[in-house]
């Protein structure tokens, strides 16, 4: 059950503005933010979640709405239950699954291909219910390969175990796992150079956040593009 959260629009717009709607799912209400790529170039939804720390105001998860609508991919950003309910505790894992399976129906109402993405714990979702869903692919923002400075508590299986294609994009200096500490698999990763778990930039380094940013679209468009729909 849904129910819209029309925001103002007017005519003769190049692109259609966001629109929310709130969905039941038997861990509460989300909320799903539709960034729409036009109709007649649309070939994805991208379904991303946020992180345990954080909402959907991510610099990430901005760029990624603003950018890949004009690259034919419909972007969904998705509040969990637990943050559109105001907590500031993300629940366990396995809610955190419910939530995400209660807003799949809304998720493929298009009628395209869906992506399951998230940053951080939002893409373990992504990873853990992939092929139980039938997502076409996985991206993983900041995936977070352990827990900051215990590298022997590997959440590598899930990663591994998406079973779909997949794209890990991950900051140079993250604690919850460098490019460097990934094993090898199937997935691809693109490096995002002195970005720490948010992708914040320090000042001294060569590459400017904007710079980080396009790094991040520009890898997820290019990923897309080379999909199958």
């Amino acid at each position: 059950m849904t129910k819209s959260e029309p925001q103002n629009e007017t005519q003769n717009e190049p692109q259609s503005r966001p629109q929310s709607e709130i969905v039941e799912t038997d861990a509460g209400e989300a909320r799903i933010t539709w960034h729409p790529a036009p109709k007649a170039e649309a070939r994805f939804v991208l379904a991303v979640s946020h992180g345990a720390g954080g909402g959907i105001e991510a610099r990430d998860l901005r760029a990624i709405a603003a950018a890949l609508p004009a690259h034919g991919v419909t972007v969904a950003l998705v509040e969990q239950p637990w943050r559109v309910a105001g907590k500031k505790l993300a629940p366990a894992p396995k809610t955190l699954d419910v939530g995400w399976r209660g807003l799949w129906p809304a998720l493929t109402k298009p009628g395209l291909p869906v992506i399951a993405g998230g940053r951080s714990a939002g893409a373990r979702v992504a990873c853990r219910t992939a092929t139980e869903l039938g997502a076409a692919a996985v991206l993983a923002l900041s995936f977070p390969l352990h827990p900051p400075g215990k590298p022997e508590k590997s959440r590598a299986d899930e990663l591994l175990g998406a079973g779909v294609p997949t794209l890990v994009v991950q900051g140079g200096n993250d604690p919850f796992g460098k490019p460097a500490d990934f094993p090898e698999g199937t997935y691809e990763l693109v490096e995002v150079p002195c970005g720490d778990h948010g992708f914040a930039i320090p000042k001294r380094a060569d590459i400017g956040e904007a710079e980080a940013m396009t790094l991040i679209t520009d890898g997820v468009i290019r990923w897309t593009g080379m999909l199958d729909a």
